[in-house]
């Protein structure tokens, strides 16, 4: 059995987490930590999960947990991670970061759109960005991995298979995404407010939303070259998921490659992509609960652009549901152990 702990247990993606975890058949849950509810049981916290586990919140004692766990999960708020994760490494143990600290390779990036000082860029640079459809070969012989965010996951699994192939114009991407409100987090902020919310859709961090660089870095990775993007996030009155489209002019070769196909051939085994039938064009409810990534995709002849619409569960593929794909990787273990739930619906 791995042991495996989780610090940050009690915000959204934690306790999404240990929703996973108590089911997975290779793992004992060690710790879990809370700086707002130690000393109390997760159950009085979070009573759904009354009966199901018995674990006393603790205070986050970093040597404490690496001395009981084989991985540790950290969900813990940007800029918190970093110190935690190197003494969790120098103990010889796992790291899956939750938030952004480790998905950039170039520090300066990070403080520039973070506004925080990163304290180990060596530790970034040496962390694996965790999405399994484009890593897994690094990530298996991962210390650290930098789980991506939920915007990131949809729209990288959208476009690059085009992008790898150089069939669109990289100057023309523009990726609009919606997501559900339980993306900003537990905190109580006025926009996150019912009345704030309910029957509402709005635009938010227009041109400067901080998942437009994580974007940008995995395409420019497999563009070979930077990329640019027009990013727009949008919050929706709903709790979970996110629907992203996302739009590029073809170029001459993209143009006369039948797209469907060229998606088949990238996805055909993964298990967590599943790419619908032209016409068909994917739902949040038909990702609820799961870790999957429903891709719709069509080449518009009138316009000569692509359009590809995913879908994903937000709290699930968008964070603790691929931390946890990423952890049956590094542990060789059946990749989609703990994580063959069949979609909420409706």
């Amino acid at each position: 059995m791995i042991k495996v702990s989780v610090i940050g247990a009690t915000g959204y993606a934690g306790v999404e987490l240990i929703r996973l975890l108590v089911l997975h058949p290779d793992v004992k849950l060690s710790c879990l930590t809370s700086k707002t509810y130690a000393g109390q049981k997760i159950q009085e916290v979070y009573p759904h999960l009354n009966g199901l586990l018995d674990h006393e919140l603790q205070e986050q004692n970093d040597e404490e947990i690496g001395a009981v766990s084989d991985v540790v999960f950290l969900a813990l708020p940007h800029g918190h991670a970093v110190s935690t994760a190197q003494k969790i490494c120098q103990a010889g143990k796992k790291v899956i970061d939750l938030g952004a600290d480790l998905r950039f390779r170039d520090t300066d990036i990070y403080e520039e759109w973070y506004h925080v000082k990163h304290e180990n860029p060596a530790l970034s640079q040496e962390a694996v960005y965790g999405l399994p459809e484009i890593n897994r070969g690094k990530i298996k012989e991962a210390q650290a991995v930098g789980n991506p965010g939920c915007y990131p996951t949809s729209a990288i699994l959208a476009m690059y298979p085009l992008i790898k192939e150089g069939l669109i114009d990289l100057n023309t991407i523009i990726v609009d995404s919606k997501s559900g409100i339980s993306g900003a987090g537990r905190n109580a902020v006025i926009t996150s407010l019912y009345g704030e919310s309910a029957e509402n859709l709005k635009a938010y961090n227009v041109g400067k939303h901080r998942h437009t660089p994580e974007i940008e870095q995995a395409l420019g990775e497999a563009a070979g070259k930077e990329v640019l993007i027009s990013f727009t996030p949008h919050l929706i009155p709903m709790t979970r998921g996110i629907l992203t489209t996302a739009y590029a002019t073809l170029n001459q070769e993209g143009a006369v490659r039948n797209l469907h196909d060229l998606y088949q051939s990238y996805y055909q085994d993964e298990y967590f992509v599943r790419l619908h039938q032209p016409g068909i064009w994917p739902q949040t409810k038909w990702v609820t609960g799961t870790n999957f990534c429903d891709l719709g995709l069509m080449a518009d002849p009138r316009t000569n652009r692509v359009i590809v619409t995913a879908v994903i569960d937000n709290l699930v593929k968008g964070a603790a549901g691929q931390a946890v794909q990423n952890m049956n990787i590094l542990f060789n273990l059946p990749e989609k152990a703990g994580l063959e739930q069949v979609p909420l619906y409706p």
